[in-house]
């Protein structure tokens, strides 16, 4: 059966989740999906910026921001997501230990601060004074969430079966996040992103998701998903395919 948020067995602790990501690194850096490189130069413009990528996991954001020319220090509290974001940049990205609440380099320091797919991680009373603390005057806070578009019929059909706790955690149905008074009021962009696919590729996507991995579902949920690739007329006999996103940034200015 799909996941549901509302079963109080299938309510998987935020910091287990949290936690859960490094013990996947390789396979989170292989089949978690990149970000445009458009909205990077949506948020930050064609001037090259000293940037931190804040919760920077294994550096797929990382990377669109060397593409783009920024300097990039990459901020994650995970071990082993630092170690593959080492070992997929080749050392181009210096990376550091340190979270949302403490970021270990000097006050006004940065022209920007990135934070994707990790916004809903942070403890916003405790993060937002610091993530400011960090950045020059009019420095700017960028948030990027992927989200799957379930316009797409059998998209649709796959957040049924993984459950919509993911929904929320991308920010789809919440809105504007909440950043005041530390930054003023953020501008907002919409992009597309695909994400190129086959039905094993898109299974280990799916092991990936924290609340899949820990779920008591997951066998089962793993399952419906291979039910899906070959019974779907969309996906079934396909050697490939691709998963489409629309990706939503966020973009806010130091107060």
């Amino acid at each position: 059966m799909p996941l549901d948020e509302d079963d109080p067995a299938n309510l998987v602790d935020p910091e287990d989740r949290r936690l859960s990501f490094g013990r996947r690194a390789a396979d989170y850096d292989r089949f978690r999906p990149a970000y445009p490189g458009a909205a990077v130069e949506w948020a930050l413009g064609p001037v090259s910026r000293r940037v931190i990528d804040l919760g920077a996991g294994t550096g797929l954001m990382s990377e669109v921001l060397l593409e783009c020319g920024h300097h990039v220090v990459a901020v994650e509290p995970d071990e082993g997501m630092r170690t593959q974001l080492t070992t997929r940049n080749g050392g181009r990205v210096e990376a550091v230990a340190g979270s949302a609440e403490s970021i270990p380099v000097e006050d006004g320091t940065f022209d920007a601060i990135v934070v994707a797919q990790a916004f809903h991680w942070f403890d916003l009373p405790t993060a937002l004074p610091e993530l400011a603390r960090v950045l020059r005057p009019r420095g700017v806070l960028v948030i990027v969430w992927n989200v799957r578009d379930d316009d797409v019929d059998w998209v649709e059909q796959m957040s049924r079966i993984v459950g919509r706790v993911d929904a929320r955690s991308g920010n789809r149905d919440e809105g504007v996040p909440q950043i005041a008074p530390w930054f003023e009021p953020a501008e907002q962009a919409t992009f597309s992103y695909h994400q190129h696919l086959d039905a094993v590729s898109l299974e280990r996507l799916v092991d990936t998701y924290s609340y899949v991995a820990l779920s008591p579902a997951r066998d089962e949920i793993l399952q419906q998903i291979r039910d899906l690739t070959s019974e779907h007329p969309s996906l079934a006999g396909r050697a490939s395919f691709t998963l489409p996103y629309v990706t939503t940034v966020y973009r806010a200015t130091k107060a």
